[in-house]
C-alpha cells in the first residue's frame, strides 16, 4: 500500500517545487526549541518558533510526512462530519465555541501560508451526508450544533453523488490541499529561517530540565523546549496512551471517466464514506476513504480494504485503482485535542496530540496555541479550549476504553497459549503462537519469512498481523512493527526482537 501524497511523480499542476535537504546529525548540539516530529504539528510549530529567532530542530524517526499528514485525505475545513455535535454533547457551548475558533484559525493561517508558498489550493464546499434514512436524524443534528457554534451552514437534499443520499450539512468555502507539497514548502522555510531537520533520527528519551536532554539512536540533543509533535507522544508522563485510542482508516485514488463530484463529502453513518478530487499530473482523480477501525483489532485489514474498492466500483463503474493507503490517527477520549505542557516536564516539554482526523486544522491551531503559550502570546480560544475540566462522559469514556484494552491484552495472550508455532505460513500472512510461555509472531513477506517477538515494548500488548500492510499491530496502543520487527510508529520506543 503507498500513498498517493507520497508518490515522487506526483505533483499538483502549477506546484513549484520547493527543495530541502535533511542536515547531518551532531550530537551534543543545544538548541532554544527542539521539535520530535516532522509532520504538519512539527514543521507548522518548528516555523513559527524559527521566524521568532530562535534555534530551533526538527528530529524525524524516519522521514518528512512519514506517518500521518503524508496519508491523510487532506480536508481543510471545519464541518468534520459529526464532530461538533459530538462536542456538544460532552462539553460546554463556550468550548464548542473555541474549538471552532481554533479551527478556523488553523484553517485560514495554513491557506494563507500556501497560497503565499505557490502551493495549489482548491477552494472546495464541505459536506457532511447521510447515507441511509437513519442518519438523516444525525445530519439535523449536525446542522443544530454548528449553527450554535457561529458556522453559515445550510441544509441540502440535492447533491452530485452518484447514489442516494438523505440529506446532507453543507459549509461552503473550505479547501483541499496536496500535503505533502505543503510540508516540503514548511521544511524549506524553517531551514531559510536557519532551522535544521533530522530525518532518520529515533527519540528514545527525555530528560526534562534547563536545558532537556533529548536521547537519540544516534546521541543527545539539548533543548530549553522540546515539543511532541509524533501522533502519539513518545513518552508515557502524562498516560497520553490511556487517554487516546487509535484508529486506523483507509484511502484509496481512483482514476475515474466523466464528471467527479466537486464538493468534499464525509458521510455520517457507519461505515464512513469519504471523497474528494486530486488534481495531480494534469488528470483529476477521485479519492475515497472510510472504513477505519481500532488498531489492532480487526481480524483482516485487507477485508477492509477491499470492501472499499468495491464499494467504489458499485458506484463509479469505470473507476481503476491507482493508489491505496491508510493512516493512523487519536481519538481524544476528552473530545478536544490534548495541547500544552507535558506533565512531570517540568515546564520545558511540550505536547499535541488527539486531531481524531482532522489534522490540516487542528496541528496548525496547537503549533498556534504552543507559539502563544511558550513566547507570551495571547489566545483567548486556546485558554479555553486546553483548560477544559473533564466530565462525567469523559470519565465513562476513559473507563470503556480501558476495559477494552484490557480485554484486548487478555484475548491476545489466551489466543497465543492455544495456537501452535506453523510450520509454513502463506506469503502475505502472519501468525501468532507461542514458543514457550511467550507469543511469537512469524510471517512471510516477499518470499521471507520471518519470526520476531509478538510482545509489544511498550506495554506488553500481543500484536495481531495486519494483512494490508504487512505489518504487527498493537491493539492496546497502537504500536506499530514491519514483519521484520522494525518500528514503524505508536509509543513503542524500540523494535521487535527477532526469534
Amino acid at each position: 500500500m503507498s500513498s498517493l501524497w507520497l508518490d515522487p511523480n506526483l505533483s499538483s499542476p502549477g506546484y513549484r517545487s520547493v527543495p530541502y535537504e535533511a542536515d547531518p546529525f551532531v550530537a551534543g548540539k543545544h538548541f532554544d526549541l527542539i521539535v520530535v516530529g516532522a509532520g504538519l504539528t512539527g514543521l507548522t510549530s518548528a516555523l513559527l518558533f524559527a521566524r521568532a529567532g530562535m534555534s530551533v530542530a526538527v528530529v524525524e524517526a524516519r522521514h518528512i510526512g512519514a506517518v500521518t499528514t503524508g496519508n491523510t485525505t487532506a480536508k481543510v475545513s471545519v464541518l468534520q462530519g459529526t464532530r461538533l455535535s459530538n462536542i456538544l454533547r460532552h462539553k460546554s457551548l463556550r468550548t464548542g465555541r473555541a474549538y471552532v475558533e481554533a479551527n478556523e484559525e488553523g484553517r485560514d493561517w495554513l491557506l494563507r501560508y500556501c497560497e503565499e508558498h505557490a502551493v495549489p489550493v482548491q477552494r472546495r464546499d464541505a459536506y457532511s451526508y447521510a447515507g441511509t434514512p437513519e442518519g438523516a436524524v444525525t445530519v439535523q443534528r449536525e446542522f443544530r450544533a454548528a449553527r450554535r457554534l457561529g458556522l453559515d451552514v445550510t441544509l441540502e437534499h440535492d447533491d452530485e453523488l452518484p447514489y442516494e443520499t438523505y440529506g446532507a450539512v453543507r459549509l461552503a468555502n473550505q479547501a483541499q490541499i496536496h500535503p505533502m507539497e505543503a510540508l516540503a514548502a514548511l521544511a524549506a522555510d524553517v531551514k531559510r529561517h536557519g532551522g535544521v531537520i533530522h530525518e532518520g533520527v529515533r527519540v528514545t528519551k527525555a530528560k526534562a530540565g534547563s536545558p532537556t536532554m533529548v536521547t537519540t539512536g544516534r546521541g543527545a540533543l539539548f533543548g530549553d523546549q522540546v515539543i511532541l509533535a509524533t501522533g502519539m507522544p513518545v513518552l508515557d508522563r502524562g498516560l497520553y496512551f490511556g487517554k487516546l485510542t487509535p484508529l486506523r482508516s483507509y484511502a484509496q485514488a481512483f482514476r475515474v471517466t466523466g464528471a467527479l463530484p466537486q464538493g468534499m463529502y464525509l458521510s455520517v453513518d457507519s461505515p464512513s464514506r469519504s471523497l474528494r478530487t486530486a488534481a495531480v499530473n494534469g488528470e483529476e482523480l477521485l479519492v475515497v476513504g472510510g472504513n477505519g477501525h481500532p488498531v489492532g483489532r480487526e481480524k483482516s485489514p485487507r477485508g477492509r480494504v477491499e470492501d472499499l474498492h468495491e464499494w467504489t466500483r458499485q458506484h463509479f463503474p469505470d473507476a481503476q485503482r491507482t493508489h491505496a493507503w491508510s493512516a493512523q490517527d487519536y481519538e481524544p477520549l476528552g473530545r478536544i485535542p490534548y495541547v500544552g505542557r507535558l506533565p512531570g516536564g517540568r515546564g520545558h516539554i511540550f505536547v499535541a496530540t488527539g486531531y481524531d482526523k482532522w489534522g490540516m486544522t487542528n496541528a496548525v491551531a496547537a503549533a498556534l496555541t504552543l507559539s502563544s503559550t511558550i513566547l507570551g502570546g495571547h489566545m483567548p480560544w486556546a485558554t479555553t479550549l486546553h483548560r477544559t475540566l473533564p466530565s462525567l462522559a469523559d470519565a465513562g469514556s476513559f473507563l470503556g476504553a480501558n476495559a477494552a484494552v484490557s480485554a484486548a491484552l487478555t484475548k491476545g495472550y489466551v489466543t497465543a497459549l492455544r495456537t501452535k508455532k506453523p510450520g509454513a505460513v502463506a506469503e502475505g500472512q502472519g501468525v501468532v503462537a507461542h514458543q514457550g510461555p511467550w507469543p511469537v509472531g512469524t510471517s512471510t513477506v516477499k518470499g521471507k519469512t520471518c519470526t520476531v517477538s509478538a510482545v509489544c515494548p511498550h506495554l506488553g500488548g500481543v500484536l495481531s498481523w495486519n494483512d494490508a500492510e504487512m505489518s504487527w499491530d498493537c491493539p492496546l496502543h497502537g504500536s506499530r512493527f514491519d514483519a521484520a520487527g522494525v518500528r514503524l510508529e505508536g509509543p513503542a520506543l524500540s523494535d521487535l526482537p527477532r526469534r
